[in-house]
């Protein structure tokens, strides 16, 4: 039963897809009816404990199972989805909407298949479809040739990143003989450092986190909606969840919770200066989320699964009401730049419900956010004082790009909009700052007592210095913000991190590809060519001995006559059939080679789609020899 939850967003995406472009309300109410149909059976499930299975076959099973951290995300993400499909089909362009929120619903369907997964297999058939859903959204606008090409950055950044989790799969099924969540506690020695590490490192992908980070950027070419549902519920956060959900068997793995927590707090330092710096709109909120993601990787690497994954749904329910409203802005303004914004007095509907999602950003009490951010500072300290305080640096940063955010997108600077949002959006817009303002119920014991998880209480001097420099964020935001100082571009672009991976791994791995067509062409394709030139010439040879010889018959007896006649026959036998299987071996070979090389060189397109293509035909003959019991 619990493959319904997946399976039928998913379904019911492909067929708005394949219904074809409509009205914008029909397709709007079509798509945020099935998010909310998607919505109830999330509830259903959690509230009657469904679980599911399929014996795919060869010792391969599916299984979805919900405990109490997936179930939380898995109400999470349709009921943004619900908010952000209603404001994609008011504010997205006629031409193509039905296949933007068809994909949309896919993409939330992989990742509530990914949030139910209880082993490896159904996990990495999930993280699959998210990677080809965000590759096709990115470049939805297709038409815009930067487009495609920041779909393909993000596409091949995360894939790399996948390598780790079908390292962590093979690792598994080699040493357990089974790839359900629970073989990972079986596993020792080498296979579980694979694994553990394996996971970290695809996970690290997802999410945005350390040399991954620069793909957020990219992504940011893709609509506004997307970039709401991809950052608040589907792709990123699902690297936070993994590590969340697989904490119990990994945590023991030497290490693994110190690189995790290491790494997360580094990404949410880093992060969040680039975000200070930034002065494109949807920029500055794709380093928040970087830095964000890292603050979860904090609470997972300290021992704190729950809390990881109580910050998630705060962040969902802030970032996508803040992505919606950089979108209204920056199609008000024509552009992403935040110097040519300043909606409060034009746009005051739009400034006063982003205001909320802004204040929980800054973790400002009594916002939702706010609690779950203190509550990672306290499980930092628990790890060590320096990972404490490094939090607490962390949230003043989210506090100063959070004020500086809000006040050069909805400050009062008069700016005139060039178009005005549609009432649609303004109410998606209003229903997730409603949430938003909802999750201050944290702060209320009796909530908290609600909770899965034990909530750590935070000591006096620890809140003290965190809400100091929550408040010290604030004002250096806004003071930056008046000013309007335009940062260095390469420090605004991920402290210059972008420019180090293109001259120190794709320009080298570039010349290593050239070095090696050449090497091709000259080396191992002079081979058969040298071959065919021989054979041709061994065969001019015989037939120039063949002319030059002139047997006179007259004065030989019948014996030697027979003779050469029994020569000059095997000659001309060499001469033709000979000559044509001299010459056919070696230029056939030739040939065949040559085809080949062709055909591959056909197949090596770097078109993402026709990889897809032959990535699904090949899937779908696999599934058909399972099924089959060929295998």
């Amino acid at each position: 039963m619990l493959f319904a939850l997946p399976l039928f967003p998913a379904l019911a995406g492909l067929a708005i897809w394949a219904a074809g472009d409509g009205g914008r309300r029909r397709l709007g109410a079509m798509a945020a009816g099935a998010a909310a149909v998607t919505l109830l059976l999330a509830v259903l499930a959690t509230a009657q404990g469904w679980t599911a299975g399929h014996d795919w076959g060869a010792g391969l099973v599916l299984r979805l199972a919900l405990t109490p951290l997936s179930a939380a995300v898995a109400v999470t993400v349709p009921a943004v989805a619900v908010a952000v499909l209603v404001f994609a089909a008011a504010h997205e362009e006629a031409r193509g909407l039905a296949r933007l929120l068809g994909l949309m619903l896919v993409f939330c369907g992989a990742m509530l298949l990914a949030v139910t997964a209880a082993d490896l297999l159904t996990l990495l058939i999930a993280w699959e479809v998210m990677g080809f859903c965000s590759w096709a959204l990115i470049g939805h606008r297709w038409r815009d040739r930067a487009n495609p090409a920041s779909g393909r950055y993000a596409f091949v950044a995360t894939r790399l990143g996948d390598l780790g989790l079908f390292l962590a799969v093979m690792a598994t099924w080699a040493g357990a003989g089974t790839l359900e969540f629970a073989a990972l506690g079986r596993l020792d020695g080498p296979a579980l450092s694979l694994a553990a590490f394996g996971i970290l490192v695809a996970a690290a992908a997802k999410a945005g986190q350390g040399p991954f980070a620069p793909w957020l950027f990219r992504a940011m070419d893709g609509p506004a909606p997307v970039s709401a549902l991809l950052h608040a519920a589907t792709m990123v956060a699902a690297g936070a969840y993994l590590l969340a959900r697989l904490h119990p068997w990994l945590a023991p793995v030497p290490g693994w919770s110190g690189a995790t927590l290491a790494l997360g707090l580094v990404t949410a330092l880093a992060g969040g200066a680039v975000a200070v710096m930034q002065g494109h709109a949807k920029r500055l909120l794709a380093g928040s989320t970087s830095a964000q993601l890292g603050l979860m990787f904090v609470a997972v690497g300290a021992g704190y699964p729950g809390i990881a994954v109580a910050h998630l749904v705060a962040h969902a329910a802030f970032k996508a009401p803040l992505f919606l409203a950089a979108g209204i802005a920056g199609r008000a303004a024509g552009s992403y730049d935040l110097g040519r914004m300043g909606y409060q007095r034009t746009l005051p509907w739009v400034a006063a419900l982003t205001a909320p999602a802004a204040l929980a950003l800054a973790a400002v009490p009594p916002m939702g956010a706010a609690w779950t951010k203190e509550q990672i500072v306290a499980a930092a300290s628990h790890a060590s004082l320096w990972s404490g305080v490094g939090v607490a640096v962390a949230g003043a940063l989210s506090a100063a790009y959070a004020a500086r955010f809000w006040w050069l997108a909805f400050g009062p600077r008069g700016a005139e909009p060039e178009t005005r949002p549609r009432r649609a959006e303004i109410a998606a817009l209003g229903a997730l700052s409603l949430g938003c303002v909802a999750l201050g119920a944290l702060w209320l014991a009796p909530v908290r007592a609600t909770l899965r998880f034990a909530p750590l209480d935070a000591g006096a001097a620890e809140m003290a210095l965190s809400l100091g420099l929550v408040g010290c964020g604030v004002l250096a935001g806004l003071t930056l913000a008046r000013r309007g100082a335009s940062p260095p571009p390469v420090a605004a672009d991920w402290l210059g991190l972008p420019a180090l991976i293109q001259h120190g791994i794709v320009a080298p791995f570039e010349r290593a590809a050239r070095g090696a067509a050449r090497l091709d062409d000259t080396v191992l394709d002079a081979i058969p060519r040298g071959a065919a030139r021989g054979a041709r010439g061994l065969a001019r040879g015989g037939r120039a001995v063949w002319g030059a010889m002139q047997i006179d018959r007259g004065g030989i007896d019948a014996a030697v006559w027979r003779i050469a006649e029994a020569t000059r026959g095997l000659a001309r036998l060499g001469g033709g059939h000979g000559e044509a299987l001299a010459d056919g071996l070696p230029e056939g070979t030739a040939r065949i080679a040559g085809q080949g090389g062709a055909d591959a060189r056909r197949l090596q397109t770097g078109l993402s789609h026709h990889y897809y293509a032959m990535f699904v035909i090949g899937t779908a003959l696999a599934i058909l020899l399972l099924i089959g019991g060929l295998v």
